[in-house]
């Protein structure tokens, strides 16, 4: 029976490992079959107010609503090869009064679209609620951290001093453009409504023909009793756009919380050595080496999140190739690409929430890079000085450059940093600073700008964010 899976047959990784409970729940085939029969209650329900049903059918529709019955549904597919119709003969057959007024007037799509939309707001309504936690969090992090100075690496290469908060403020920022667009998505989306086979309405025009109610008036009142907006125009299906728009914001927060997971991973690297994940008092790194730290939720942050990336792509596909009024080779791919774009976000976020809870920051190798490398990125505020002294600008800047380079190779070799040395002995530094100048200009320290004042501000607007 198709309802009885273990770990002897296939099974996909977001069926248990990856992604969360609730999210599973309502990608389940059991809570869709649950949405398909509200819908059907809801159609009933308002053809019963214009006397096209009879009150006692749609209360039989209404007390067998939650009561599925997959196996059987399963067994009438096998023979009709259409699993919305196999539904509706299960349910009929559950209701002995009402089974045959169910679906009247309708079209598969009038049910299993409007089922989706409901799904989508759901599954948004969840990943808006993770992103909220995920803010807040990281807010919190960056006030901590807003005037913790550090070196900050351009290329890959040492550059200039920064702070923690400030890195952070940068993921932040994007983040909540993300979280911002995920809002405008959830309260945007659009159900079909009911229009029927093409999207004219003409069933509903014929059975309302003699009632008090015209089509148009019959989907609003069907979409207000389930909570959604009907599009205004729809052929068989909704849109196939509205899918592409929503996975592609998916793919926005999986983009922002990718470039996080792996700035932590490169930061996480001895060689670097200023963050570090959280890692367990069992945890094992490798099963060749037990020395080994691995970051192994920034690892699967990126590796999921590539994955998200590639999704928009197969929607952009269904919204391009849905010809005339529909075709049916999107439906099998929807199947796989909404769970699996909604359960992948899900775990990256609630994997970036463990990072930002966890994260720490190895304050030694902070310093210790910061007093490697930032006496070359200090020497900007040289450069800054003599230039503010009606020095030129150009030559100043090759006359450090000559000396940081020989300066870097004796780093390289392993010996003390030459270079306040050189800078302090350069006759063309000193025809504008006097040498006892110098060691207070190549403070990288005091070198941040306003680096803490714009971090603590992006924290604010986190917080302004979540509370509006």
């Amino acid at each position: 029976m198709t309802d009885q899976f273990n770990h002897e047959t296939y099974l996909s990784p977001f069926t248990w490992r990856y992604g969360s409970d609730a999210m599973r729940e309502i990608w389940s085939d059991v809570y869709k079959r649950k949405l398909w029969r509200r819908l059907w209650v809801a159609l009933a329900e308002v053809q019963s107010e214009v006397g096209l049903v009879k009150p006692e059918q749609v209360a039989d529709l209404r007390a067998n609503v939650d009561n599925i019955n997959i196996p059987r549904a399963t067994a009438i597919e096998a023979e009709l090869h259409h699993d919305l119709m196999a539904e509706v003969h299960t349910y009929a057959e559950q209701c002995p009064i009402g089974g045959g007024i169910i679906h009247l007037g309708a079209t598969s799509m009038d049910i299993e679209d409007n089922a989706d939309a409901l799904r989508l707001k759901e599954a948004l309504n969840l990943i808006v609620g993770q992103m909220g936690v995920l803010l807040s969090h990281l807010a919190d992090v960056i006030e901590r951290e807003a005037d913790h100075v550090c070196m900050a690496f351009t290329h890959l290469q040492p550059a200039e001093p920064t702070t923690i908060g400030y890195r952070l403020a940068n993921y932040a920022q994007d983040l909540l453009t993300d979280y911002q667009a995920l809002l405008t998505l959830r309260d945007n989306l659009r159900g079909k409504g009911f229009k029927g086979a093409v999207g004219t309405g003409a069933a509903y025009e014929e059975l309302l023909q003699d009632k008090p109610l015209t089509a148009v008036e019959m989907e609003a009142q069907i979409m207000a009793r389930i909570g959604l907006e009907p599009f205004f125009i729809a052929h068989q299906t909704y849109p196939r756009r509205q899918d592409w728009d929503i996975v592609n914001g998916l793919a926005g927060v999986a983009m922002t919380l990718y470039r996080f997971a792996f700035d932590l991973r490169l930061l996480q690297s001895p060689v670097i050595g200023e963050w570090a994940e959280p890692f367990g008092s069992k945890q094992i790194g490798s099963s060749a080496m037990p020395f080994k730290r691995n970051p192994i939720n920034s690892e699967n942050i990126d590796s999921l999140a590539r994955y998200v990336a590639t999704l928009p792509r197969v929607l952009w596909d269904n919204a391009a190739h849905s010809l005339l009024e529909r075709t049916l080779d999107d439906s099998g791919n929807r199947r796989a690409v909404l769970p699996d774009a909604f359960l992948a976000t899900d775990e990256i976020i609630k994997r970036g929430i463990r990072l930002l809870k966890g994260l720490q920051i190895n304050a030694y190798g902070v310093k210790r890079n910061l007093e490697t490398y930032g006496v070359f990125a200090a020497t900007e505020r040289v450069l800054m000085e003599v230039g503010r002294r009606g020095g030129d600008r150009q030559q100043m800047h090759e006359v450090i450059r000559e000396n940081s380079l020989k300066a870097w190779e004796a780093v390289r070799q392993g010996l003390d940093n030459p270079l306040l040395t050189l800078l302090c002995e350069d006759e063309r530094v000193l025809q504008w600073l006097d040498a006892s100048e110098v060691p207070a200009l190549l403070e990288a320290h005091d070198h941040i700008g306003i680096a803490p004042e714009r971090a603590k501000a992006m924290a604010g607007r986190i917080r302004e964010g979540l509370s509006s």
